[in-house]
Order: C-alpha cells, then sequence, then structure tokens
C-alpha cells in the first residue's frame, strides 16, 4: 500500500485537451493544459474525473471544467469515444499506464467526423437516424400473443452475435476516409446492421426494404475498401465482411429484384 503511495506522490498525469465552449463558438477554440497526481487503475475518464474536482490549468489558470460524456465506464455503452494520442478510442478503456507510462502527455480531442456540442462532446445523431433508415429492429404486427419465434441455427447465431455487439460508438465513421462533411456514405455499421438484421428468421421478411435504403445515395456502394473501420472498432466486430456481404446481397437485389415483384 505505501509503495502506491510513494509511487502516487511523484507520479503526475498530463493531459492537453482540445476545448470549444459550443459548436457555435468557433473563436473560443483554444488547447489545455492539465497536471494531476496519478492514482492506481487509472483510466481517461477517472483523470477527466479529477480535473472536473478542481478545473485548473497546468499553469495554475482557473478554467471550467471539461465536458465530455460516459455513461457505462465498462465499453459497452460507446459514448465516451474521443481521439486519444492521435487514435479514435473509448476513453473507459484507455488506461493511463498503458497509454503514458512514463508521464507522457495524453492528447485528448473530440470526433473531427461529428457536429461538435462542446469539448470533447460531439453529437452522434448521424447514426441513430441511419439505424432508422436501415430498420435496425425486428418488426412485429401488433403487440398480441405471437407464439414462439422461428428458430435459429447454431450456426447463425454464431454468425450474428459478433454482429450485435454495435454500441453505435462512432470509431468506425471516425477511422473512415469515405465518411466526412461532404460525403452522405451511411457508413459501416448501419451497414453491418441489415447483415445482422436480414440474418435474422423474422428480419429476413424485411431484408429487401433495408437492401433498398442502402443502394441508394451514399449506400454500401460508396465504401472505399480502406478497411479502417475493421482496425478501429472496439468490439472487433468483421465490419469488411459485413460490407462485403451486404454489399453482394445489394448486387443480386439489382440484378434479379425485378423476379420478386
Amino acid at each position: 500500500m505505501s509503495d502506491h503511495s510513494d509511487h502516487s506522490d511523484h507520479k503526475k498525469v498530463r493531459l492537453k485537451v482540445r476545448r470549444q465552449d459550443g459548436a457555435d463558438r468557433p473563436e473560443t477554440r483554444r488547447w489545455e493544459e492539465f497536471t494531476l497526481d496519478w492514482q492506481p487503475q487509472m483510466n481517461v475518464i477517472s483523470a477527466l474525473m479529477e480535473v472536473q474536482k478542481h478545473p485548473a490549468t497546468a499553469s495554475g489558470q482557473k478554467t471550467t471544467p471539461v465536458v465530455w460524456e460516459c455513461v457505462c465506464l465498462e465499453e459497452v455503452c460507446g459514448s465516451c469515444t474521443m481521439i486519444i494520442n492521435g487514435k479514435v478510442r473509448q476513453s473507459c478503456t484507455a488506461m493511463v499506464d498503458k497509454i503514458a507510462p512514463n508521464g507522457e502527455t495524453i492528447t485528448l480531442e473530440p470526433m473531427s467526423k461529428f457536429p461538435l456540442v462542446r469539448d470533447l462532446v460531439v453529437d452522434r445523431s448521424r447514426m441513430f437516424e441511419n439505424l432508422k433508415r436501415v430498420k435496425a429492429w425486428i418488426q412485429l404486427d401488433g403487440s398480441h400473443e405471437l407464439g414462439p419465434g422461428p428458430r435459429q441455427s447454431q450456426e447463425n447465431q454464431e454468425t450474428a452475435y459478433p454482429l450485435s455487439r454495435c454500441m453505435t460508438c462512432g470509431c468506425c465513421l471516425e477511422a473512415c476516409p469515405q465518411v466526412s462533411a461532404h460525403s452522405d456514405f451511411i457508413g459501416p455499421a448501419a451497414i453491418n446492421q441489415v447483415r445482422l438484421f436480414n440474418l435474422h428468421p423474422s428480419g429476413k421478411m424485411h431484408a429487401s426494404e433495408r437492401l433498398d435504403a442502402i443502394m441508394g445515395e451514399g449506400g454500401v456502394q460508396d465504401c472505399g475498401k480502406a478497411q479502417n473501420c475493421a482496425a478501429a472498432c472496439p468490439k472487433e466486430i468483421p465490419l469488411v465482411d459485413s460490407i462485403a456481404e451486404v454489399g453482394g446481397q445489394a448486387t443480386k437485389r439489382m440484378l434479379f429484384g425485378w423476379l420478386l415483384k
């Protein structure tokens, strides 16, 4: 116990945070640096919490608390995504001892592919709107008793489970070179959900509607096959496979869909 306290007395954590007081206040865009005492098992979120307790820069200048977003603290909710040392990732699993083992400065920036709200918080609404666009749900007819649902094979379950782990965190969109302010590309997350729900025995009934939704402007054909998405995904979802599979489904529908009408 004494070793930890002795260590924390001397070791410091240094943060360099990109700040902006609001989306409509670009003139407030700035860097602020903070120094705080190291603690065991510290992650970026707990470091930001320490700044929140005593909002003063490393030079001693009083400032406002840094604004960020988090909920679950165990890489499930997807809300704490930010750019840490130049790489998009979840801040709850960014352990200080791993990313700055020798007290290096940790740089924090908001994601750049989403509208800024304030400081490290961005608006991920486009992702949720895209889930609506592709009908990322199982559509049931009313609320009355429908009896047991169709059986899912073990093989189907094993394929679907990794796809279901998506937490809409935005890492894949941030890493994708095709996603920008000048692009309507729907992004890997929504395309992956098309694959997931088209795999489902009940979801298959609306597969054509989902495919139609990603065959238009900004759809699956806009993927540049950079494969950055799979590398950035914290849940290791096979996004490249999903894009290829859904692209194949969309091509079949485009070529042979008229036979089904």
